[in-house]
């Protein structure tokens, strides 16, 4: 779980400003849109052994893997929710004089914040992912390393569990960011 909160914190907070780049920016988007695109058809399991060698062992890479999971949904959803903002009422509020910081913490964001909610819904999900593939490869003291251990030893009842057990997580994960955004949206 550490890892994969890390790692979602770590994704969060890089895609949410570089979708907002991308949003706003036609020249930021020309030239980091293919990359991101690109950066999705590295699987998680080729990317591990890297990581391990670069940064090494521990929290830290299993965590930057997590964020490369994490980051894509998340990044796309904000570009989504932010591309698809009624051009009509950010007119008015230019009109109404509203400056750039006022236009993105009271129109832009509330506006978007359905889209990129489910963007971090589902990039949660994903980190479990990350981190159970981090901890395969890197290993590490998780449910992750639990599967390495109860794969080597046949134990499918024990692999049935983890397995159980690591989609309970995604699921509190997906249900946390669902009680979030139905608390947002009664405000």
């Amino acid at each position: 779980m550490w890892e994969a909160m890390a790692g979602s914190g770590i994704g969060i907070g890089v895609a949410l400003p570089l979708g907002y780049l991308i949003a706003r920016s036609e020249i930021a988007a020309a030239a980091l849109q293919p990359y991101v695109a690109a950066s999705q058809a590295m699987p998680a399991v080729a990317l591990a052994p890297l990581l391990a060698l670069w940064i090494g062992y521990g929290l830290l890479p299993i965590a930057v893997l997590c964020a490369l999971l994490v980051f894509f949904p998340i990044l796309v959803n904000t570009v989504l929710g932010l591309r698809s903002l009624d051009p009509d009422v950010m007119g008015a509020a230019r009109v109404d004089g509203v400056g750039w910081w006022g236009m993105l913490w009271y129109i832009e964001l509330p506006l978007a914040l359905p889209s990129i909610l489910a963007g971090v819904r589902n990039g949660l999900t994903l980190s479990i992912t990350g981190a159970v593939v981090g901890e395969f490869v890197m290993g590490g003291d998780g449910l992750g390393q639990l599967l390495s251990v109860q794969r080597q030893e046949a134990d499918t009842i024990g692999l049935f569990s983890t397995l159980v057990m690591l989609c309970l997580l995604a699921a509190v994960l997906y249900g946390v960011v669902r009680l979030v955004e139905r608390l947002v949206q009664r405000d």
